[in-house]
């Protein structure tokens, strides 16, 4: 392929993400959104017109069929992620799928499997790992600065009836609180679906997991974790994950508490902390500190990028080159099998290994 080739970038699905990513697309050299799909015609075609793109389709098969398309971007429920990455990688289309990966890893490995197959790239779309402060902070991680790495600490999670006040009028309110009612949030409200992959765990906490995977690289031998549940969700789920060489991991995540979004990487030497890790509070000043074991700090501040785009950039080189990576689809099936043990944990009351 010629490096200035554009790729031309197929959506199935309306959700809200799907706004955010479809902005970066159109924002990056050599990327363009060319068609939509919804299950409704007339949302689809709505869809469209407010983002100028120039195809709408009224279901997520007759936009795959669109042989124009290079990529699919999949920001359906999780329920529906292994379908239709694997449809889309079997007419040759390259595929970011939204996270969780999958329900499972079984899910995961199979939809690894198609797209390997049939020699087109599958990423999921944690995108912080992409932004330009990820490459910085690795620098102080792998070089020696932090000395041996014993621990790693995360936490995110925010409050959900805030949220869920920008949902739509005709959800109803109690009359003596005024907040959402329970059951119209389980009714309408993805979060709070098990069946269709609701939940903290795999809503903030796969994000937790996977800063454990990027700084240990590696899994963890077993897991511990307990949870709150409403109506059979994880509304709250706290996480210990044990690994080789005195390595631990634990986070918190869950819908009910202020925005925190924030990890600690601490080794023998010293410690590398970032607060806001999923998206800079300030997107003019992404910035981390590592900490010496005097108390010194020394702020650093990484080259100021919106990181949707720079994961649309990477991706976008992967299916120019016509050379597969494999290193994202591995990570992605690791971090839905280290959730799978954590979920089970959580529900079992047990430590759990991770197989």
């Amino acid at each position: 392929m010629s490096d200035r080739k554009t790729i031309r970038w197929g959506i199935l699905g309306t959700a809200r993400i799907a706004t955010k990513v479809a902005e970066a697309i159109n924002s990056t050299a050599g990327a363009e959104v060319a068609a939509v799909a919804s299950r409704s015609a007339e949302r689809a075609e709505s869809w469209a017109e407010k983002h100028g793109i120039g195809r709408s389709y009224r279901s997520y098969q007759a936009l795959l069929e669109n042989d124009e398309l290079d990529a699919i971007y999949v920001p359906l429920p999780p329920s529906m992620h292994a379908e239709w990455t694997i449809r889309a990688a079997e007419v040759g289309k390259h595929v970011i799928c939204e996270k969780p990966i999958a329900m499972n890893a079984t899910q995961a490995e199979e939809m690894a499997a198609a797209c390997r197959e049939n020699n087109v790239q599958l990423m999921d779309a944690t995108m912080w790992v992409h932004h330009p402060r990820a490459a910085d902070m690795l620098k102080p991680i792998q070089d020696g600065t932090l000395g041996e790495l014993r621990r790693v600490t995360a936490a995110f999670g925010f409050v959900i009836d805030p949220y869920l006040q920008q949902k739509p009028p005709h959800m109803a309110c109690d009359p003596d609180t005024g907040r959402v009612r329970l059951e119209e949030i389980v009714n309408h409200e993805l979060r709070f679906q098990r069946q269709l992959g609701g939940g903290a765990l795999l809503d903030t906490g796969w994000y937790c997991v996977r800063v454990a995977l990027w700084a240990f690289g590696d899994l963890p031998r077993q897991v511990f974790a307990n949870a709150r549940y409403r109506h059979d969700v994880d509304i709250n789920l706290s996480g210990l994950m044990w690994y080789d060489n005195d390595r631990v991991a634990s986070f918190d995540c869950g819908y009910d508490l202020a925005v925190r979004k924030w990890f600690e990487i601490a080794g023998s030497k010293g410690s590398l902390v970032c607060d806001d890790f999923l998206n800079p509070w300030n997107p003019e000043k992404p910035r981390f500190w590592v900490h010496e074991e005097t108390g010194k700090a020394d702020e650093r501040v990484s080259t100021a990028s919106l990181q949707e785009q720079c994961m649309i950039e990477n991706f976008c080189d992967i299916v120019r080159s016509d050379k597969l990576d494999p290193t994202w689809p591995t990570v992605s099936i690791a971090n839905q099998r280290i959730c799978d043990a954590l979920d089970k944990s959580a529900r079992s009351a047990s430590v759990v290994d991770v197989v």
